[in-house]
């Protein structure tokens, strides 16, 4: 087995995730690039291999029990390691409170919240083993500052900006170190789909966004574990 590091992505079929799978492997990194849906996992694996690239992909449903597990063994399974983990999947629906349903809040909670705790749970052994690792979770402005109709979405990343801190004093013996970047209107189908008629130029492209994520993996912040990073137009 090579040197070279591991990074998985969850979310990695488009959007954010895609970007950073992109980004991180124009630095050497091997991505291991997680979503449901395979042809848009293709796609990820096409733009990587463009940057001359590494990347594994899975086709997985993290909101399921044993998906998580799934993945970290895919993962583990390339050089027996993961130095990053980068959870970028996430659903942000926005409707009126009266219009929720229990099951549509259930589905939220599992992409957004429980499906963050499984990978972060599942790869704390692997990293406090191997004496390191960086764990990204992405956050969103909407965890300070909802708009109408995403409270429960803002909730959901308010949960991940406080497990993210917890993380980073809980991995600091161990090297760990844990990262938020919540991001402001980024230019994604996830955007148009709840906002169609936000102004483009307020929007951050997939690439703006990536280059903060995969800064956090970098040395250069290794003793501000546990920040959690807005960023928007």
């Amino acid at each position: 087995m090579s040197d070279r590091k591991v990074a998985v992505v969850t979310g990695g079929g488009r959007g954010i995730g895609r970007a950073v799978c992109v980004k991180l492997a124009r630095e050497g990194v091997h991505v291991v690039a997680a979503a449901r849906t395979e042809s848009q996992l293709e796609e990820t694996r096409q733009a990587v291999h463009a940057v001359s690239g590494s990347c594994d992909v899975v086709a997985v449903d993290l909101a399921t029990d044993g998906g998580g597990a799934h993945l970290v063994e895919a993962a583990l399974a390339v050089e027996g390691t993961v130095d990053i983990l980068i959870n970028a999947a996430g659903v942000a629906p926005c409707m009126p409170v009266d219009v929720w349903s229990v099951d549509e809040f259930r589905r939220m909670m599992d992409v957004n919240v429980t499906a963050v705790f499984d990978m972060c749970r599942l790869v704390w052994p692997v990293m406090k083993k191997q004496g390191g690792g960086v764990m990204v979770n992405i956050s969103s402005v909407a965890a300070i500052d909802p708009f109408p109709g995403l409270g429960a979405y803002g909730a959901s990343k308010a949960w991940v900006n406080i497990w993210t801190k917890a993380l980073a004093e809980e991995g600091r013996p161990f090297g760990i170190r844990t990262y938020a970047v919540g991001p402001g209107a980024v230019e994604t189908e996830m955007l148009r789909g709840a906002f169609p008629d936000f102004p483009a130029e307020q929007c951050m492209s997939t690439e703006e966004i990536a280059d903060v994520i995969v800064g956090c993996t970098r040395d250069e912040l290794r003793f501000a574990t546990g920040q959690v990073i807005y960023a928007k137009k």
